[in-house]
Parts: structure tokens; C-alpha cells; sequence
């Protein structure tokens, strides 16, 4: 049963995988054929980028390393504020950049906790 449900995941991220490089070759053909590319093309393709990192290394280690998400997150949010009309709610821009705050806090709480520099490693600070 267990290799059963990896082989269903694994299918599902080779899925996750030929789509978004689809999509990335659809969104080069689309800024090729405008012949215009702006800043949104950019960060969508910085998504699709982030997204096959996902794949990658989840097929390695068989496991989502949470920052992986939280970019593509921020990376979708900065998206979304320059897809933003200028006649949209102002209020919007502002609960938009604060989501874009607190991942970016969330991002770097969850980097910091394996750091050798805040020394948060249970298991060294037992044998001591």
C-alpha cells in the first residue's frame, strides 16, 4: 500500500513538472508572438521557475522543503500587486503587502531555526 501511495505522489509531481514546463514554453511563445515583455511575464516565469525547484527537490529528497512554497507565495503576491489596476482599492495594496511581510517573516523564522547561529539544535544542547 505504501509504494502504491508513492508511486501516485510520484506520478503526480512528473504531472506537476510536464505542465509547468508547458507553461513556461506557452508564456515564452506568448511574450514572443506580443513581442513585449514586461515585468509580470518576468515574475510568472520566476513561478514556473520556483515551481520545477519544488519538483526537483522533492524527487531527491522526497520531501517539501517549506521555503519553496513560501517564495513562489511572495513571488505570486508581487505578481498580483503589479497586475493591480491603479483605479483598485488602495486597502487592497496594503493587506497584500502585509502577506507579503509576514511570509517573508515566516521565510526567514524558518531558516533561522536550523541556524548554527542561534544554536537551537536540541539534540547537541542533550549531550552537553
Amino acid at each position: 500500500m505504501n509504494n502504491t501511495i508513492r508511486n501516485i505522489q510520484l506520478t503526480a509531481v512528473l504531472f506537476v513538472l510536464f505542465s509547468t514546463i508547458v507553461a513556461f514554453f506557452l508564456e515564452v511563445k506568448e511574450m514572443y508572438d506580443d513581442r513585449n515583455i514586461e515585468l509580470a511575464d518576468l515574475l510568472l516565469m520566476f513561478i514556473y521557475i520556483e515551481v520545477i525547484g519544488l519538483v526537483r527537490s522533492y524527487w531527491e529528497t522526497r520531501a517539501v522543503r517549506i521555503s519553496y512554497p513560501l517564495v513562489i507565495a511572495i513571488t505570486a503576491l508581487a505578481r498580483f500587486i503589479i497586475l493591480q489596476d491603479k483605479d483598485s482599492d488602495p486597502t487592497n495594496l496594503i493587506y497584500i503587502s502585509s502577506a507579503i511581510l509576514i511570509v517573508a517573516i515566516a521565510t526567514v523564522i524558518i531558516r533561522l531555526r536550523n541556524s548554527k547561529f542561534l544554536n537551537l539544535d536540541k539534540s547537541k544542547s542533550n549531550e552537553l
